[in-house]
C-alpha cells in the first residue's frame, strides 16, 4: 500500500511516499482502509521531533482518518464490516489503517469521506477547550487565537452555539477574519495590524475576556495572559512556536486566573466521553448548527506540500488528504 513516511526529523522535505506492506489486523482491532486523512498541526510536531510525545523513527504520518471498515480482529464486535467510520489511527497518511474500535465513530448517511476526516479532532478539541476546560458560560466573553483555522472555526461557531458569548478573534488577513465572521465571530482583530491585548481591553471596559483559547505558546502565551480578566481560564492546548511557557503563579493568584491544559490523547483514554461528545457534534453538523469547513484538498501523494501550506499560514480551515477514490 502507499503511505505517507519519514525517516528524519525536518522540514515538509522528510515526508515521502513510499511502498509498505498492508496491516494486518489483530484481535481487538479493526482494519480501515482510508479515503481521506486530517492533516494537523500535530503532525507538524511529530514531523519537527518536537510533539509532547517522541514518535519512533521510522513513522508513518497523520492520526486523522475517514473511511471504511474492511475487516475486523477477534473479539470486536462493532464497527462491522463494511460500516463508514471517521476517527483516530495511527499512521493515518496510509491507504490502510489498523486502529482501536473505540477511536472510531460512524459517519452520518450524508456526509463524503473528505467532511468526516475534517470533524473529530478539530471539532473534539473545540469542543472539550471551550466545555471541559474553559468552562464556558452563556453570555461570557471568548478570545480565539487563529480564528480562520480548523479549530478557530469549530470554536467560534461552537461558542456561539453552546454558550451565545461574545466572541472575539485573531487572524492574519482580512480574508480570513471575514470567513471567521461569516461563521460567527462578532469582534475580529488582524493581528499584524493591532495589539490584539489593546483592543481586547478597548471592547472589554479593561476587563478582559473570560476564556481564552491558546495554541501558539511563547510571547502568545504571555500576552493572552494580559488579555485575560479576573477569574479567567487561559486554555493551552498546543504550542506551535516551539517556546516554553514559565508562568508567575502569583500573577494568576492575584487576579484569580487559570491556565488550563488541554490534550486530545487524555480524552480519547476516556473512550465514553469521546463518544457522546462527538454524538453531540455530529447531531449539530447535521442539523446545520455547525458547519465543517474544508478549505482545502491535497492527494496523499502531496502531503509535503499541504503540510508546508499549513506551517505557512496559507491555509483556512480544515487540510485534508484524499486517498484514492471515494
Amino acid at each position: 500500500m502507499r503511505a505517507i513516511r519519514f525517516h528524519e526529523y525536518g522540514g515538509p522535505e522528510v515526508l515521502k511516499l513510499e511502498e509498505v506492506p498492508e496491516p494486518k489486523v489483530r484481535p481487538g482491532m479493526v482494519l480501515v482502509r482510508v479515503r481521506a486523512a486530517g492533516l494537523n498541526y500535530a503532525d507538524v510536531m511529530q514531523r519537527r521531533g518536537r510533539y509532547l510525545e517522541p514518535t519512533p523513527l521510522p513513522a508513518t504520518a497523520g492520526a486523522e482518518i475517514a473511511g471504511s471498515v474492511v475487516a475486523v480482529g477477534e473479539g470486536v464486535t462493532k464497527p462491522r464490516v463494511g460500516t463508514r467510520v471517521m476517527g483516530f489511527a495511527r499512521g493515518g497518511y496510509a491507504e490502510y489503517v489498523v486502529t482501536l474500535p473505540q477511536l472510531l465513530f460512524p459517519i452520518p448517511e450524508d456526509m463524503d469521506f473528505v467532511h468526516a476526516a475534517a470533524l473529530p479532532l478539530q471539532g473534539l478539541t473545540a469542543y472539550h477547550c471551550l466545555m471541559t476546560a474553559g468552562h464556558i458560560k452563556t453570555g461570557c466573553s471568548v478570545l480565539v487565537h487563529a480564528a480562520a483555522g480548523g479549530v478557530g472555526l469549530f470554536a467560534v461557531q461552537l461558542a456561539k452555539h453552546i454558550g451565545n458569548c461574545v466572541v472575539i478573534g485573531t487572524a492574519s488577513t482580512p480574508a480570513k477574519l471575514e470567513l471567521a465572521q461569516s461563521k460567527g465571530l462578532d469582534i475580529p482583530i488582524d493581528y499584524t495590524k493591532e495589539d490584539f491585548v489593546a483592543k481586547v481591553k478597548a471592547v472589554t471596559d479593561g476587563q478582559g475576556v473570560d476564556v481564552i483559547l491558546e495554541a501558539v505558546g511563547g510571547e502568545i502565551f504571555h500576552r493572552s495572559l494580559e488579555a485575560l480578566a479576573p477569574f479567567g481560564r487561559l486554555v493551552v492546548y498546543g504550542r506551535a512556536s516551539g517556546s516554553s511557557n514559565d508562568i508567575d503563579a502569583w500573577q494568576l493568584v492575584r487576579k484569580n486566573q487559570a491556565v488550563v491544559g488541554f490534550y486530545l490523547p487524555g480524552l480519547l483514554s476516556q473512550p465514553a466521553l469521546a463518544k457522546e461528545s462527538m454524538r453531540e457534534l455530529t447531531e449539530w453538523v447535521w442539523d446545520r448548527q455547525i458547519e465543517i469547513v474544508v478549505g482545502h484538498t491535497y492527494p496523499l501523494e502531496k502531503a509535503a506540500d499541504a503540510q508546508a501550506a499549513l506551517e505557512g499560514r496559507a491555509t483556512v480551515g480544515k487540510v485534508v488528504l484524499t486517498v484514492g477514490e471515494g
